[in-house]
Formats: structure tokens, C-alpha cells, sequence
């Protein structure tokens, strides 16, 4: 898979370079809050890249699903970005798998690595997020005249998921489209249990042993205790921290928490070394 560079925002000026990997249906901005209070007031916490992965927000479109395709996309962008340099890489869910298989097939690129409520193990499937998709794919777009009539007609009725869903939702002039490849995505869902994103690539035995942060929702299913086997034996040096009240959007349900963690990692990551 070849999608050039992918879109990102840069937050902060100096410090410990950090990229941040969204999850399905998610855009780098999500991560917005917490980069800003990792960078600090005078940017200088911090350099943060808020990356859009392939098929969201405003980077490119692939043809077909691939993790290690996804992971090629981000190094690139990440070595473009600074050549040379060892990044801190955080990756929730979708990002999450993204970063485990980055820090697995790039691993001079990555300096420790902080793995968001997700483990490198085959889901089964999309179902949980059937519904989501076919929301998405029968709201009317020709039939749109604001963006308030897109979210009086979209019919989840959870706020924040609603929101969250929309925020793929741009206009141009009078014509409004989806950022995020929502085919690619029905495509795959419909796979069922051969779906590739609910997956995880099978990457011939490779493992890393760099320090790796491992942050689950206590109140999320994604992280089961049985996982941590498989997760250690990709990554020895894993530290499970599972954050009290959170759910599956740990930075969203507990920031502090999030960025308390962030600067713990990044404080053992000088600026440009490994």
C-alpha cells in the first residue's frame, strides 16, 4: 500500500518527539488535549505529531486493509518528519495495533512505545461497530443542507458517539462527503470473521524489547487478563496499568491520568536519541 504522507498536526516546539495514532473512524485531533498539556504552555514539554492514519481524516485512501500497509505509511511520515530521530509512539485501538506492528517492523524508529486499550490479538470481527457503519453509510448525503440537519437525521442517540461518528462529515460548497474510506471500512466489516482489522498480523515470531507502556479501561472488554501472555511475548518489557472508571477511550474518560503517563515515558526519551 502506497499513500504518500500522511496528513498530521504538530503541537509543541521542543522536546521528546511523539506521535499519536487514533482509532477507527478517529482523526489525529482527537488527541488535541492531551498533546497540548503533554507540550506544555511553552510548547517546550514536548514535540507531538497527531497523525491521520490511511483512510482518515484528511490523509490519503488505500485500496485494501493492511496493517503492516498502515505501519509502512507512518513510518515513512514519522522518518520524513525527522530523520533519524526515535519517536515515543501512542496508539489507541486501530492506532494501538498500528503502533504494536510499526514498533515491530520499524523498530529503529521507535524509542518506547504506550499501547491504549486494545491487545495484539483477531477480535473476531467489526460487529460492534455494524451499526456505526451503516448509520454512516445511509444518512442522505445529496439530501444535506446543514450540518445541524445531518444531526438531526443521524439516529445514534449516544452525544458523544454522534459527534464523534460526524466529525468524519466535510462540505464542500454544497456537496458533503466522508473523510474517513467508509467502503474500504463496510467492506471489511463484511468479511465478517475474516475481517483484517479486527485481526492482528501474524509477523513471523518478531518481538521488541523496548520499554512499552500498556494503558486499559477498567470498565473497557478490550483487555482481558489472558492477554497479557501474548502481549508479553511480543513485548518482555510491557507494564500493564489499568485506569480506574475509564472505558475503551481512556484518554477521553481520564486525561490526567493519560498525560501523567506520557510525561513519565517521555521523561526517559531525551529529544533526538534513542
Amino acid at each position: 500500500m502506497s499513500t504518500g504522507r500522511l496528513h498530521t498536526l504538530a503541537v509543541g516546539s521542543a522536546g521528546p518527539r511523539v506521535a499519536f495514532l487514533h482509532g477507527l473512524f478517529g482523526q489525529g485531533r482527537n488527541w488535541t488535549q492531551v498533546a497540548k498539556a503533554l507540550a506544555g504552555p511553552e510548547g517546550e514539554g514536548a514535540r507531538c505529531l497527531l497523525v491521520d492514519l490511511p483512510d482518515h481524516g484528511r490523509s490519503p485512501w488505500s485500496e485494501e486493509f493492511s496493517y503492516e500497509g498502515y505501519a509502512d505509511a507512518v513510518a515513512a511520515t514519522l522518518a520524513d518528519e525527522a530523520p533519524g530521530e526515535r519517536w515515543v509512539v501512542v496508539g489507541h485501538s486501530l492506532g494501538g495495533k498500528v503502533a504494536m506492528v510499526l514498533t515491530l517492523t520499524h523498530p529503529d524508529l521507535v524509542g518506547s512505545l504506550v499501547v491504549v486499550d486494545i491487545a495484539p490479538k483477531d477480535y473476531g470481527d467489526l460487529d460492534r461497530f455494524t451499526g456505526y457503519i451503516e448509520q454512516m453509510r445511509s444518512l442522505p448525503l445529496e439530501e444535506l443542507t446543514s450540518r445541524a440537519d445531518a444531526e438531526a437525521r443521524f439516529a445514534e442517540p449516544d452525544p458523544g458517539v454522534k459527534a464523534f461518528l460526524l466529525q468524519n462529515l466535510r462540505r464542500h460548497g454544497t456537496q458533503w462527503s466522508w473523510q474517513a474510506n467508509l467502503e474500504l471500512i463496510h467492506a471489511d466489516a463484511a468479511r465478517g470473521s475474516d475481517s483484517r482489522i479486527a485481526a492482528f498480523p501474524d509477523l513471523g515470531g518478531r518481538a521488541w524489547d523496548g520499554p512499552v507502556v500498556w494503558l486499559a479501561g477498567s470498565e473497557s472488554g478490550y483487555v482481558g487478563d489472558d492477554d497479557v501472555t501474548d502481549m508479553r511475548a511480543l513485548f518482555p518489557r510491557t507494564r500493564l496499568v489499568r485506569v480506574n472508571g475509564a472505558a475503551h477511550w481512556v484518554h477521553t474518560d481520564a486525561p490526567e491520568v493519560v498525560v501523567e503517563t506520557l510525561r513519565r515515558v517521555v521523561r526517559g526519551l531525551p529529544a533526538g536519541q534513542g
